[in-house]
């Protein structure tokens, strides 16, 4: 998985290491829902069953980068 370094310093953050990488990787490949922002980047949303959220996954223009994780815990 391609990962911007701002992702990785966000991930250090106490609210975001709880977000496991195989739900990353869900809504990546297999989103419920994508929206394109203005500036290009993509984002896609995955139910986390364990956690009763949703989680959203920001990636670059090229759809591979994560650039961002967010909505959990």
């Amino acid at each position: 998985m391609k990962k911007t370094l701002y992702f990785e310093y966000t991930q250090q953050r106490p609210d975001r290491q709880d977000i496991l990488e195989v739900w990353i990787l869900a809504a990546i490949t297999h989103p419920i829902d994508e929206m394109r922002q203005s500036d290009g980047r993509i984002r896609r949303w995955t139910w986390v069953e364990e956690r009763n959220r949703y989680l959203r996954v920001v990636l670059l223009a090229d759809g591979e980068t994560v650039h961002k994780g967010k909505g959990l815990p």
